[in-house]
């Protein structure tokens, strides 16, 4: 969330700032609740200051003649009047205080100055293109039929075990995804320094809250029916990134770097009746997670790193692929600037995003409490940084269409026939 104290002395900055976003501050609501806030303090201070004029008055009263037993009654009689007023304005400065913690929940990250402003992903601005997408002599195959014909997919399994949006994997499809993930875990641990985590699938509202997607994007969660308060993970970014909460870390701790390989759950709420077909958007999917946690001053250093890191890994396995910096109306609420990669998909005849990588500044940190110590010794919040490293199903759809041939066989990329046994080619 953002800083409290920078938003009440910058109010009408915020607000501009934010409208790159679309999103429309509510500043006197915010005012509203902040000057409540205010009123409870002062009134807390006045009722402290009355107390402890009252605990004094008792000697006043017995060096005017009253009995010490007769002092400390009259005082008392005045004490629990002020402590059952404070007890109230407890209570009410509690609601004031949570009504506020609500409002900031709701706001989302200012947007980094270089996010060019637009509504949709329209208008998100090319940066570079890597790779020339290769040119077919036959009718391309999309890899719904390209995974059918070989039998390694199986959507009218899944629809009968579980429901719409989710895939069965056989064979050498089901093989060739667990090299992707593989050979990007080995990518990114031997070449690009992370450390390997294995983390839960299910975590706490505590967690999701951490990270933002608790309060404001609860119907994208699936929820358990338990009496715990768990979710499944909508991305390994949530246990990872907690990883860093309630700690203050030494210099020579940083930066922290993580990777993990997870299912990922999401409801896909609001996307109904896109990428119905095949394995672009599933309910349950896996990723390779990349998250960092830096200084402040390294943040936008570790954007371009993690984003190079991504791309390495569309690089080895040769997919074209485009990147591009999302504009204000396509940024996420809680990321302060973020490139997306977007792969070559011959069977669609565009770019599709594969991944995200993106820098959530201190708005995760101050939610989680996730520091460090500044020169003078004291705790400071870090940044945090996030990115697919990548996604593995989308991947696979890429390897698929993108390395087909006419008699509907795939051959290997070079850089995963290692993890398939040395196999050069899949077919039915």
């Amino acid at each position: 969330m953002l800083d409290l104290k920078y938003l009440r002395s910058n109010l009408d900055k915020v607000a501009e700032a934010l409208k790159i976003k679309g999103y429309q501050l509510d500043k006197p609501a915010f005012e509203a609740l902040d000057a409540e806030r205010k009123h409870s303090d002062i009134e807390s201070q006045s009722l402290l200051a009355k107390r402890k004029q009252a605990s004094k008055k008792i000697g006043e009263l017995v060096q005017g003649g009253m009995s010490v037993d007769d002092a400390k009654a009259e005082v008392n009689e005045t004490l629990a009047l002020i402590d059952k007023s404070l007890d109230t304005l407890k209570e009410q400065a509690s609601q004031v205080e949570e009504k506020l913690k609500q409002f900031m929940f709701d706001v989302p990250n200012i947007p980094d100055p270089e996010v060019p402003a637009g509504k949709d992903e329209a208008d998100n601005v090319e940066i570079l293109r890597w790779g020339t997408p290769k040119t077919f002599d036959f009718e391309v195959l999309d890899h719904v039929a390209l995974g059918t014909n070989i039998g390694g997919l199986d959507f009218e399994a899944a629809a009968t075990m579980t429901g719409t949006r989710f895939a069965v994997l056989k064979g050498a499809i089901a093989k060739l995804h667990r090299a992707l993930a593989q050979f990007m875990l080995d990518q990114h641990t031997e070449n690009n320094d992370y450390l390997e985590v294995n983390v839960p699938l299910i975590v706490n509202a505590e967690a999701l809250t951490g990270t933002g997607q608790l309060p404001k994007f609860e119907e994208d969660l699936f929820k358990l029916n338990v009496d715990s308060d768990y979710y499944l993970i909508p991305t390994a970014e949530v246990p990872l990134t907690n990883l860093a909460r309630d700690n203050i870390f030494e210099d020579k701790e940083l930066p922290l770097k993580f990777v993990a390989h997870t299912s990922c759950f999401r409801s896909e709420a609001g996307s109904h009746g896109r990428d119905t077909r095949g394995l672009i958007r599933q309910h349950q999917f896996e990723k390779v997670e990349l998250v960092q946690v830096v200084k402040p001053e390294q943040s936008a250093e570790a954007l371009e790193q993690l984003t190079a890191h991504a791309e390495s890994i569309l690089q080895k396995l040769d997919l074209p692929y485009r990147k591009v910096i999302l504009c204000g109306g396509d940024l996420s609420f809680g990321s302060r600037k973020t490139y997306d990669l977007e792969v070559w998909l011959p069977a669609q005849d565009c770019y599709r995003e594969i991944s995200s990588c993106s820098n959530f500044a201190d708005y995760q940190a101050r939610r989680l409490m996730a520091r460090s110590r500044n020169a003078a010794g004291k705790p400071e919040l870090l940044h945090t940084l996030n990115g697919s490293g990548l996604a593995v199903g989308r991947t696979l759809v890429a390897v698929l269409e993108n390395y087909q041939n006419k008699d509907g066989s795939i051959d290997i990329p070079e850089a995963l026939q290692p993890y398939m046994l040395g196999k050069k080619h899949i077919s039915a």
